[in-house]
């Protein structure tokens, strides 16, 4: 005999569905399918048909059987299911957080959370709700701390995969392009994701190898998730490795930084400082300062941004 499901399951699994039904647009079986398989629920399609058929004696589910796969929506006016619901607030929060997460999170992840946040839109798009919350989304912004620039195209599948080996912790198999365009394959162990300004960085460790590289996720050409499993690194730690200046294209080494700079090009440094333990001389036109830094290429792009505004400067050990 066939093995009865378990209640409580099919619960689940009932809830599940009705929250990634939107009120606006349509889904498709194999939409949720997928949807579900993220969220770890591995069912097959004709499965997902049956429970929605059983669901929509219930609720006010419409479905559009013009073609295949099947689509699936709620009803112009239906209440839709009180449990679970999401607030204005919440609404708010999640779409904030698909507008700047998303190449942050794991692409599973964002595919299972796509109904939800296909709710959350449409709540904050409904006329005569939340008008402060959906408001609020036109009252902040992310700016660029330097000239603007569109990011590089990343392979989406590359992405994926990439994400998948990472959330994992599974080997992965690139093919990747660098700056030189020198082409290569290779098997790493990926350990982070990082994002500067608009380009994506993996950080890495190639295998046999025990120090740490970054690869811009632009020039990876393609890349396949292993089958095989790592322990991540005990010592590796993604915010020690920012710290130490690593995305500033340096190697960790720490310097006593000092120089002098005009007041009002350094007017934001003195506001911002380089380091916890920054000193500031104040000068009749101009600022002197001196603070504990990692040297980096991106330090001395930095300082030749000034000019001639900046002089005087000089490195010694910490």
């Amino acid at each position: 005999m066939p093995k009865r499901p378990d209640p409580l399951v099919t619960l689940q699994l009932s809830i599940e569905l009705l929250r990634r039904i939107p009120r606006r647009g349509t889904i498709s079986t194999s939409e949720l399918r997928q949807q579900l398989k993220n969220a770890g629920f591995e069912r097959q399609p004709r499965t997902i048909q049956r429970m929605l058929e059983t669901l929509s004696e219930v609720y006010d589910i419409e479905r559009d059987d013009s073609a295949k796969p099947y689509r699936y929506s709620w009803k112009e006016n239906a209440t839709g299911i009180s449990l679970g619901a999401l607030s204005a607030q919440e609404s708010l929060l999640l779409t904030l957080a698909e507008q700047q997460l998303s190449s942050l999170l794991p692409v599973k992840l964002m595919k299972s959370m796509q109904g939800f946040f296909a709710q959350a839109r449409g709540q904050l798009d409904e006329k005569g709700t939340a008008l402060r919350e959906r408001q609020w989304l036109d009252k902040v912004r992310v700016v660029s701390t330097s000239q603007p620039l569109l990011p590089p195209k990343v392979d989406p599948d590359a992405f994926e995969q990439v994400s998948d080996a990472l959330y994992g912790n599974q080997w992965l198999d690139v093919d990747y392009k660098n700056a030189a365009g020198k082409r290569a394959t290779c098997r790493v162990m990926p350990l982070g994701l990082a994002q500067q300004g608009p380009r994506m960085y993996l950080v890495c460790r190639f295998e046999g190898y025990d120090n740490e590289r970054c690869l811009a996720l632009h020039r990876i050409i393609s890349a396949q998730a292993s089958t095989l499993t790592f322990d991540r690194p005990k010592e590796f730690n993604l915010k020690q490795f920012d710290e130490d200046g690593r995305f500033g294209y340096g190697n960790g080494k720490k310097i006593r930084l000092s120089f002098r700079i005009e007041k009002e090009a350094g007017l934001h440094v003195v506001e911002c400082p380089l380091s916890a333990d920054q000193k500031v001389v104040e000068l009749d036109d101009a600022y002197e300062i001196a603070a504990t830094v990692f040297d980096s290429e991106m330090l001395e792009w930095w300082l030749r941004g000034f000019g001639d505004r900046v002089r005087k400067i000089r490195c010694s050990p910490p």
